[in-house]
């Protein structure tokens, strides 16, 4: 099925007066943040981006940026959020994404000026976003292979990440923070091993726990 159709599908037998798609990126790493984008387009610009936009796992970088040229251009809105490692080492990676997620929807509602009771989210995953009780929740399982607003939200969400990972590999430099994006690769854990964790790794993940402590 399109990725359109499933959204445009929900639109009209649920008719919400508004849709939006939730997605994150960077559950899995061992550095850096983990952000969340929630994603509106108009019904009447699925069509024009649909060539370009699917699951972000599944495009190459100059895609992706490509993507999200062409729906900020067609008047597609968004709405990020995110949570730092030591947000990640407080509360747990998974309640740091319910955040993140809760971040992005809140904003994306304030700059659409529309009402969290006349919303549907569509969350990526099998799990409803925690404290998030004002708008109404659909869980997509693979979701950003399913449904064009979440496809739409994972690119930004990826797209966001993988800038400010460059950012911070010129900041924390021997990681390579800006090739691997955090994931622990052998290259990465070897640097571990060599410099010690940094101030963006987390620590309640294990390979950097072990790692020893923190870097001034």
């Amino acid at each position: 099925m399109p990725l359109s159709r499933f959204d445009l599908t929900l639109l009209e037998k649920i008719k919400p007066a508004f849709l939006a798609g939730v997605d994150e990126a960077g559950r899995g790493p061992l550095a850096g943040p983990v952000t969340a984008c929630a994603a509106w387009i108009p019904a009447s610009v699925h069509s024009l981006i649909s060539p370009l936009v699917n699951d972000s796992k599944k495009l190459s970088p100059a895609r992706r940026e490509r993507a999200l040229r062409l729906m900020l251009a067609s008047g597609v809105r968004f709405g990020f959020g995110f949570a730092g490692p030591a947000e990640i080492d407080r509360v747990n990676i998974l309640e740091a994404t319910f955040n993140a997620m809760g971040a992005a929807v809140r904003r994306l509602l304030s700059i659409t000026g529309v009402s969290a009771s006349q919303t549907l989210i569509l969350v990526d995953g099998n799990h409803r976003i925690k404290r998030l009780e004002s708008c109404a929740q659909e869980p997509v399982i693979d979701g950003d292979a399913k449904s064009l607003s979440i496809a739409a939200a994972s690119i930004y969400a990826k797209v966001i990440r993988d800038r400010w990972m460059g950012v911070l590999d010129k900041r924390h430099p021997g990681y390579g923070l800006a090739g691997h994006k955090g994931y622990g690769t052998a290259a990465h854990l070897e640097a571990l091993r060599r410099l010690g964790p940094s101030s963006q790794h987390r620590f309640s993940f294990a390979p950097v726990r072990n790692a020893g402590p923190a870097r001034e």
